[in-house]
């Protein structure tokens, strides 16, 4: 079990970055896929980026490939999103999630969420 807090949207011009935390409680966070979930109004949620669990390895999705970046810290149970030159696009509530598996965009995928924190991009 793993309960997941995210913080650091926040309302940004196009073209800003903002970093997104995920803090972790749990003594397992090590052993999980975490991954970056997002839904823009009237849209469904969509995969951003994965990291596995030792960091070794990670995969985007295509919108985001060379502006978004995820990384992991096991030692402080906490993952981030780095996102750069941003786009009014990108609006959206972020969400993390986990999963014990590795691969997958499906949300019915990842079992763990939290509640989500709003990026705004203003053109």
């Amino acid at each position: 079990q793993v309960q997941l807090v995210e913080s650091g949207g926040g309302l940004v011009q196009t073209g800003g970055s903002l970093r997104l935390s995920c803090a972790a409680s749990g003594r397992t966070f090590s052993s999980y896929t975490m991954a970056w979930f997002r839904q823009a109004p009237g849209k469904e949620r969509e995969f951003v980026a994965a990291i596995f669990w030792s960091g070794s390895s990670t995969y985007y999705a295509d919108f985001v490939k060379g502006r978004f970046t995820i990384s992991r810290d096991n030692a402080k149970n906490t993952v981030y999103l780095q996102m750069n030159s941003l786009k009014p696009e990108d609006t959206a509530v972020y969400y993390c999630v986990a999963s014990v598996g590795y691969g997958s965009r499906r949300p019915p995928d990842f079992g763990f969420w939290g509640q989500g924190t709003q990026v705004t991009v203003s053109s």
